[in-house]
């Protein structure tokens, strides 16, 4: 059940860095994320201003995207630039995990997630539309979207699955027998098996959301998925999505060139593992805008923005761990 309920901000954190595009919490409620010059980010007492603090673990020298935690404490990285990385926080040594695949260099890679056995899925948003012409992949909708695998030990990964509409966000189900990929073109939610008689298939597993979905996160295998809803559905895009392609290539060349206005609104939706919503948080005339991630920290909600210079705290609802 959709069950719209206030999204309440508390404070605004500036972080000294544009566009926190993803944001993960440590076992110590401390918050990774990456900014557009490279940087890997740890903030530390977000919940209390008087105590915040804001410290560099690395730079990728590239663009940094998704983030995931690794039970060694080292850090995965999708790099839009450089590909997949692993971040070691203690000493800031970069290394590249994969930059290409099937003979193609890896760009505009989105997401990731770690199953236990050490596997790795991460995902691309585009094969023909790099970060910085994002909207012209929203506007194209060219669905080269793909989810990767980098198996325990190997140096290359494989395509599991192609035409994906801006494959983005990633979380495994809690038994990891699957896992959730958000394709933000085609605002929904899709469902990979990984185990089972479905084993290597595909099938929805939210459709029709209320606006296009970014990064995933759950804070473990009990908790919801937390959604974040970089804008509204847009009933002009919905219409153009139908139109024939050379018509949406024309209007994508158009798109990348004019200045974007991100919606005033602030969304974000917490799934359970049978695809219900049980959560929809929503603020209009948002002063925070273009949410791209969502994470729980101390007691609360922690909102990050490809657009923004810095975080928004919000008030998490009781019962929303």
């Amino acid at each position: 059940m959709d069950r719209r309920t206030a999204l309440v901000p508390l404070r605004y954190v500036a972080i000294g860095g544009l566009g926190p595009e993803d944001v993960v919490a440590d076992a110590r409620g401390r918050v990774l994320t990456g900014v557009e010059d490279g940087r890997i980010l740890r903030l530390d007492g977000l919940a209390d201003p008087a105590r915040t603090r804001i410290e560099v673990l690395a730079e990728t020298g590239g663009r940094p995207l998704g983030l995931e935690l690794l039970p060694d404490g080292a850090l995965l990285v999708c790099d839009a630039h450089l590909g997949l990385l692993r971040v070691d926080p203690d000493d800031g040594t970069v290394r590249i995990l994969a930059d290409s695949v099937a003979g193609e260099p890896l760009r505009f890679c989105s997401n990731a997630v770690a199953l236990s056995d050490g596997t790795v899925f991460f995902t691309v948003s585009s094969l023909r539309h790099p970060l910085e012409q994002w909207i012209g992949e929203m506007v194209e909708h060219t669905g080269t979207g793909r989810l990767l695998r980098l198996a325990p030990g190997a140096d290359r990964p494989e395509v599991v699955l192609e035409g994906l509409q801006f494959a983005n966000g990633l979380v495994p189900g809690k038994d990891e027998s699957f896992l959730v990929v958000a394709e933000t073109g085609a605002c929904r939610l899709t469902r990979y098996w990984l185990t089972g008689t479905k084993a290597g298939r595909a099938e929805p597993f939210v459709e029709g959301l209320p606006g296009m979905p970014d990064n995933l996160w759950r804070v473990g295998p009990d908790g919801p998925i937390w959604v974040a809803l970089a804008s509204p559905r847009v009933p002009a895009l919905d219409l153009l999505h139908r139109a024939a392609p050379a018509v949406r290539r024309t209007a994508a060349r158009v798109a990348v060139r004019a200045p974007y206005r991100p919606a005033a609104t602030a969304g974000i939706l917490a799934v359970d593992d049978e695809g219900r919503i049980r959560r929809h948080l929503a603020r209009r005339r948002s002063g925070f805008r273009m949410v791209t991630s969502a994470c729980v920290a101390d007691g609360h909600l922690i909102l990050g923005s490809v657009l923004e210079r810095g975080v928004a705290v919000c008030e998490l609802p009781a019962g929303g761990d």
